[in-house]
């Protein structure tokens, strides 16, 4: 046909187009997706079936009502006249409380041992190597309860050991001064982190003039202004004050500083232990990633030991380290519902003793997969992007 023929172009259909390869695999993805979907859909109407014959009734309506349960540990101000969504909300503060706490203690734990496992001391490294084999073959939930019970056996507040000035540790859990947190100290903290942010910022254009025209430029103003001036200004501004406040024993209990209270305490030390031995399996690996020349060019240099693995080595290890990391993070998080065995009330815990009172199961056990969800995905979120970027700067 030529340009000149007047004649449309002959059509094609989408079926005409496709193969017989590809009208068979549409036709497998149909049909799949055809019996997920009538399945789901069986299931709904059997479950509203079934609550409506036995007069259960569904929905959310139930979380505005007074949840009168007591919450003894609570990182939010709980009262038990308050509603089941405010005590769902204390329950995931808490869940927060030990998931966040932990992985960065678990992190730290974690490298040290790791790195400790590569010592060139004999004793440190086989001490090192025992720390993993031990923990990590103890199920996790023998370990929580080993360490819930070993702090049930402290002595009592009267008789509380003092290893530090002011910090003390009994059965009562441990309590250690603290500086009372309100609205004017939280201005202040966000003014920091605001600066700090704002520094970062600031010191990766630095980096990319200095990299354009080759002058040095200092950054320590910067840091002074944002990081040290700017959260000084608005904390006299405020006239907050930074009183520590120090425990006081009264009677049979302590009073004033930061009480961590006995299942919060073990259970942030299981976890921690428990999946510090992962991550110093995943640190020791990523450091032997790397090639062996990094270490003789490093040393060829004179460089210090210490300095080789935080300047040269970790940052090459840190992408094969990162990606199982992550799902370590995750099993921190999702061991923590494991604390309804020690009555500590995180979002688990304050799930069950609603489910127990109002019967909202689907709705309830919903919320708990949610909640999980999202926190998972915000960890797969943040590590994933932490990955590209090493890996953006590695190239």
């Amino acid at each position: 046909m030529t340009s000149d023929d007047p004649r449309p172009p002959p059509r094609h259909s989408f079926f005409g187009a496709l193969g017989p390869n590809e009208l068979k695999g549409l036709f497998w993805q149909v049909l799949v997706v055809g019996i997920a979907v009538a399945i789901v859909v069986f299931l709904w109407s059997n479950t509203v079936t079934n609550l409506s014959a036995r007069r259960i009734t569904t929905g959310f309506a139930f979380l505005g009502r007074e949840a009168s349960m007591p919450i003894a540990d609570s990182l939010l101000a709980y009262n038990p006249r308050d509603s089941y969504l405010w005590a769902f909300v204390v329950g995931v503060a808490n869940t927060l409380r030990v998931a966040v706490i932990g992985i960065v203690l678990a992190t730290i734990l974690g490298t040290l041992i790791g790195v400790s496992r590569l010592s060139a001391n004999w004793l440190l490294s086989r001490l090192a190597a025992l720390y993993v084999e031990v923990l990590r073959d103890i199920p996790l939930l023998l370990q929580l309860l080993f360490w819930y019970v070993l702090m049930q056996g402290l002595p009592a507040a009267r008789a509380a050991w003092r290893p530090l000035d002011g910090v003390f540790l009994s059965n009562r859990g441990l309590i250690l001064p603290a500086i009372p947190i309100g609205m004017p100290q939280l201005w202040v903290l966000g003014t920091f982190v605001l600066g700090f942010i704002a520094f970062l910022a600031i010191g990766r254009w630095l980096v990319a003039q200095q990299m354009r025209d080759g002058k040095p430029r200092p950054a320590w103003p910067f840091a002074l202004g944002l990081i040290v001036v700017l959260p000084a200004a608005v904390s006299l501004l405020l006239g907050v004050s930074w009183t520590i406040e120090w425990p006081q024993l009264r009677g049979f209990n302590f009073v004033g500083g930061l009480t961590l209270a006995p299942e919060y305490f073990a259970l942030l030390i299981a976890l921690v232990t428990y999946t510090s031995a992962f991550i110093a399996e995943i640190v020791r690996s990523g450091i032997q990633s790397v090639p062996r020349g990094q270490w003789d060019a490093a040393s060829a240099l004179g460089l210090r030991r210490s300095f080789m693995l935080r300047q040269i080595i970790l940052p090459q290890a840190l992408r094969v380290i990162v990606p199982p990391m992550t799902s370590q993070y995750l099993n921190l998080t999702k061991n923590s519902s494991l604390a309804v065995a020690i009555g500590y009330q995180d979002v688990v815990s304050v799930a069950n003793t609603t489910l127990n009172q109002t019967g909202q199961a689907i709705e309830v056990i919903s919320l708990i997969m949610a909640v999980f969800l999202t926190i998972s995905l915000g960890i797969s979120f943040f590590m994933n992007w932490f990955n590209a970027r090493i890996a953006l700067a590695e190239r």
